[in-house]
C-alpha cells in the first residue's frame, strides 16, 4: 500500500511545494459576492475545486468553516473532499483534533478509515494532551496509508507559553514533539507520513528539524505576514519536506478561477525560487577568505 509520504512526494514533484488553505469565512464569501450561507459555501468550494484542484499538490479545508452550517455544511465538505481527490489533489483536513483513548480513535475512524465518507489523505492534530495520546490516530493513519500533521510551533502569540516551555531534560515542549515524530518516521522512504506544523512566521527559534524525515507544513504565507524568504530563516538549509501553505493570499484573488490559478502560480514560483537558491547555497563550495582565487595563501 502506498503511504501518504510517498503520495505527497509524488504530488510535490509533479505539482510543486504548495498547500492552499480552503477557509470560507463570512468576510471572504462576501468579498466574492456570495452570501454567507449554505449556497455561498457550496459555490465557493466548487469554484476552488474547479480552479485549483488539478493544479496544486495539497488543499487544506478548514473544517470549522463548514461545521458552522451544521449537517448541510458537512455535506458540502464531504462533496468538496471527494471532488478534490477525484482530480488528483491531496486533501489535508484542518481539524486539529486531540483527545485520548476511544475518542481519538473515533476521530481517526472519521477521517482516516477508508470506509468513512469523510476520509481524507491527512489531518492536523494537537499533541497537548501528550504526544502518546495521538497513538491511535497515528496508528490508524499508518495502517491505511494516511498522514497526520502534529502541531509543534504555531504562529499565534499565545502558543509560545506552552510550546517554548522546557521539559525536565531541557528540551522545549515543541522539540519533544518534533523528536517524537522523528522516531515514528525513522527509516521511512522517501518521506515519512507523520508531519509537523511550524508557522512560517515563527522566525529563528533554535529548534532542530533535521531528523524529522517527514513533511513540515508551514502555514502563514501572505496575509498572515509570512514570505517565502521566511522559510529560510525558520528552517535550516538541510531541512527537506517543507510544504508552504497559504489561504487568504490566494483566495482573495477570487472568484475568477483564472485569477486564483495565477495567484497560486505566483506564490509557488516564489517558493520554488527560494528553495532552489537555498539548495545551491547548501552545496556551493565554501572558500576561505584568506585564500586567493589562485588557491595560494595570502
Amino acid at each position: 500500500m502506498e503511504t501518504f509520504g510517498e503520495r505527497l512526494s509524488v504530488a510535490i514533484a509533479r505539482r510543486g511545494p504548495l498547500c492552499v488553505g480552503l477557509d470560507p469565512h463570512g468576510a471572504l464569501l462576501e468579498r466574492w459576492g456570495l452570501r454567507d450561507d449554505l449556497s455561498g459555501l457550496q459555490r465557493f468550494s466548487e469554484t476552488v475545486v474547479e480552479a485549483l484542484g488539478e493544479q496544486v499538490a495539497v488543499v487544506k479545508p478548514q473544517s470549522a468553516f463548514y461545521e458552522r452550517f451544521g449537517s448541510r455544511g458537512i455535506a458540502v465538505l464531504e462533496s468538496t473532499i471527494r471532488h478534490l481527490r477525484a482530480v488528483g489533489a491531496l486533501v489535508l483536513l484542518d481539524v486539529k483534533r486531540g483527545d485520548i483513548g476511544s475518542t481519538v480513535q473515533a476521530y481517526a475512524d472519521a477521517y482516516l478509515d477508508p470506509s468513512s465518507p469523510m476520509r481524507v489523505d491527512a489531518v492536523t492534530a494537537s499533541p497537548y494532551l501528550g504526544f502518546g495520546s495521538l497513538t491511535p490516530m497515528i496508528d490508524t493513519a499508518l495502517r491505511y496509508g494516511g498522514g497526520v500533521f502534529v502541531l509543534a510551533l504555531t504562529s499565534n502569540p499565545e502558543g509560545v507559553a506552552v510550546q517554548h516551555a522546557r521539559a525536565a531534560d531541557g528540551r522545549t515542549v515543541a522539540q519533544t514533539v518534533i523528536d517524537e515524530i522523528a522516531q515514528v518516521n525513522r527509516g521511512a522512504y522517501p518521506l515519512g507520513s507523520i508531519g509537523v506544523v511550524v508557522g512560517a512566521t515563527v522566525g529563528e527559534t533554535g529548534h532542530d528539524f533535521t531528523s524529522i524525515n517527514g513533511p513540515i507544513l508551514a502555514p502563514g504565507l501572505g496575509a498572515q505576514g509570512g514570505s517565502p524568504d521566511d522559510l529560510v530563516r525558520v528552517f535550516d538549509a538541510r531541512v527537506s519536506g517543507v510544504l508552504p501553505s497559504s489561504s487568504r493570499e490566494i483566495l482573495s484573488a477570487g472568484p475568477d478561477p483564472a485569477a486564483l490559478r495565477a495567484a497560486a502560480d505566483r506564490l509557488l514560483s516564489a517558493c520554488r525560487e527560494v528553495f532552489a537558491v537555498n539548495a545551491v547555497d547548501q552545496v556551493r563550495p565554501r572558500v576561505d577568505p584568506g585564500v586567493a582565487e589562485t588557491g595560494v595563501d595570502r
